[in-house]
């Protein structure tokens, strides 16, 4: 079972935590499948298909549901019957291991 998954999100506000650096975001990355690191490893994204524009709102309410459970939220983009998500953590101008959690959460739940 993947570690993320037992994992809770913890607000990174007001705590000078630091973005992760390329080598631990791609230490994250391999535990989430499908997901792309950006150039700059401040963001990760993966888009998912659905048969249709209701299977991608469908899916976009569960990640809803996630993200308000976790207290950190993806940037959403619907495209008739696509969705990509991209997480970084805005906080802290980068990724923390809460965009992973958000991640290993979605996949989870789709």
């Amino acid at each position: 079972m993947n570690e993320l998954l037992k994992k809770k999100c913890i607000s990174c506000e007001g705590k000078n935590i630091k973005p992760l650096n390329r080598v631990d975001a791609q230490d994250y990355l391999n535990e989430v499948q499908g997901w792309t690191l950006d150039e700059k490893a401040h963001k990760i994204s993966k888009e998912f298909k659905f048969k249709d524009f209701i299977g991608a709102i469908n899916f976009v309410e569960r990640v809803a549901d996630v993200a308000e459970m976790e207290g950190h939220h993806p940037d959403i983009h619907i495209h008739y019957n696509k969705v990509l998500l991209e997480l970084s953590t805005h906080a802290i101008s980068g990724l923390s291991e809460n965009d992973f959690i958000v991640a290993a959460k979605v996949d989870a739940y789709k």
